[in-house]
């Protein structure tokens, strides 16, 4: 299975761009790989050196719907933060938010500072709210590494997307967040739980469908979560259990590192090679920077200079254009370019417009939304591959996925590329009654369609061989009647 591809490339452009399509065979190697990354995660003694950290979250249960009350939720993962009031009553949500900027001085400034900033906006979206009487449990979600210790207790490990706070590193966010909160005298709230944005899409998801296990980012970064059972944990050290709490634990799997070991030097290319060696953290997020969307706009901007550099793409464009400049293709772009549908690449040429390349053609729209195709194909089906392993893994046949992000929401074709890879790599037990039938006649109808095409291509071309034998012959006719005139002359 593979997406559809134009045989009207030439063979250099072809060679440039083999690395990005991976046979299923490949995909199901990643699998195998990273089947065996995610257990050392989870033994004790492996831990220390797993790239793949399995942090357990502490969160033992999801909910089922049948919850009621008032809540605050936190939601801190970059630039801007959202404070929201959500108010529950079973199934029936009602969601109140409001979205706050963090300055640059202050993305940059002490721990104090930022902490401060975050309680002055929740305490005056306590008092626009009228809430300053009230008793409040707060949920953080906090998208940044953290090694969790409670429920409500995580120390951050690092600083990313900007963020470099002093103070932080090596604290316990809650507590540090939880001060600034009771500075403010108005402020009646209490952190009950931190999570990250993953095992709060889980969450979030579950609480309108019991069959959610897997919870998935797909936006700046790439990680994933899911529902292990306890047995498998080795690195739980918490044996006590007086709550009584489902043998079971949320496991954040920091994904995104998969692959940091070497073990999926088999399939980077050349252009990821060169991604990694120019980012800020090299060596380290192999698989999150095959996937995100913090990388994969580069990932296509430095094809298209390869081809540009090979005069096979722009022969006549401006070398000081922003396509040369790094990070100047935004990953944005290629779901726009990947919106095309036609023949007149009208999203393609916008981009190419702003980029201020000029004097581009018609094939060169096509060569760039290949390009986009490609690139986009390989980063769905290698996301498909780390969810068909914790499907495979979880080996339930009902399950729902939660996915949330940026990349997932805005790239039009993501969704159906993942969910036909998926289809593709679950083990055959999994898959419903009748599914595998349904896949039979698919392929069967998919060989008739081709067959039928081909046919009718054949048809085509008898049509042309006897117009043009027909067109030869009258030609023919017409020159010998042209002879015998002019010999009657």
């Amino acid at each position: 299975m593979w997406v559809v591809i134009d045989p009207a490339f030439p063979l250099q452009i072809e060679s440039a761009v083999k690395g990005f399509k991976l046979s299923s065979s490949a995909y199901k190697r990643v699998m195998s790989l990273l089947h065996q990354e995610m257990n050392n995660g989870l033994k004790r003694h492996c831990q220390g050196g797993a790239d793949i950290k399995m942090f357990p979250t502490f969160v033992r249960s999801l909910p089922d719907g049948s919850e009621c009350g008032e809540f605050l939720a936190l939601d801190l993962g970059g630039t801007n933060f959202r404070v929201l009031l959500v108010r529950l009553q079973g199934h029936d949500v009602d969601i109140q938010s409001k979205t706050y900027l963090i300055p640059q001085k202050i993305m940059l400034g002490t721990g104090t500072q930022l902490f401060d900033h975050i309680a002055d906006c929740i305490g005056k979206f306590v008092l626009e709210h009228e809430l300053q009487n009230h008793q409040l449990p707060l949920g953080f979600t906090f998208s940044f590494p953290c090694q969790q210790e409670g429920l409500a207790k995580a120390r951050l490990s690092k600083w990313t997307k900007g963020f470099r706070c002093e103070g932080v590193v090596g604290n316990d966010i809650c507590q540090l967040l939880q001060e600034a909160l009771i500075r403010r005298t108005n402020c009646h709230v209490e952190i009950v739980a931190v999570v990250n944005d993953a095992v709060g899409t889980l969450m979030s998801a579950a609480h309108g469908d019991r069959n959610c296990e897997i919870g998935l980012i797909l936006g700046t970064g790439c990680n994933a979560c899911y529902m292990e059972v306890l047995d498998n944990v080795g690195t739980w050290k918490h044996g006590e259990d007086p709550d009584h709490h489902p043998k079971q634990v949320i496991i954040n799997t920091e994904w995104g590192a998969f692959g940091d070991n070497g073990c999926l030097n088999f399939m980077r290319t050349q252009y990821d090679q060169e991604l990694d060696t120019f980012s800020i953290n090299a060596g380290k997020q192999i698989m999150e920077k095959m996937i995100s969307g913090m990388y994969m706009g580069e990932i296509v901007r430095l094809v298209l200079v390869r081809l540009s550099h090979d005069n096979l793409l722009f022969t006549s464009v401006d070398p000081d254009c922003a396509l040369f400049e790094r990070g100047r293709f935004y990953t944005k772009y290629v779901s726009e370019i990947e919106s095309d549908t036609d023949e007149f690449f009208r999203h393609t040429k916008q981009v190419l417009d702003e980029l201020h390349v000029e004097n581009y053609t018609t094939e060169d729209c096509k060569v760039v939304k290949y390009v986009c195709t490609l690139v986009s194909a390989r980063a769905a089906f290698l996301a498909a591959a780390g969810l068909a392993t914790l499907i495979n893994r979880l080996n339930k046949q009902d399950m729902t996925i939660a996915v949330d992000g940026s990349l997932y929401r805005f790239h039009p074709r993501f969704h159906n590329l993942m969910c036909l890879k998926i289809k593709e790599l679950v083990k055959p037990g999994l898959k419903k009654e009748g599914e595998e039938e349904e896949e039979e006649k698919e392929e069967e109808e998919e060989e008739e369609e081709e067959e039928k095409e081909e046919e009718e291509e054949e048809e085509e071309e008898k049509k042309k061989k006897k117009k043009k034998k027909k067109k030869k012959k009258k030609k023919k006719k017409k020159k010998k009647k042209k002879k015998k005139k002019n010999e009657n002359q």
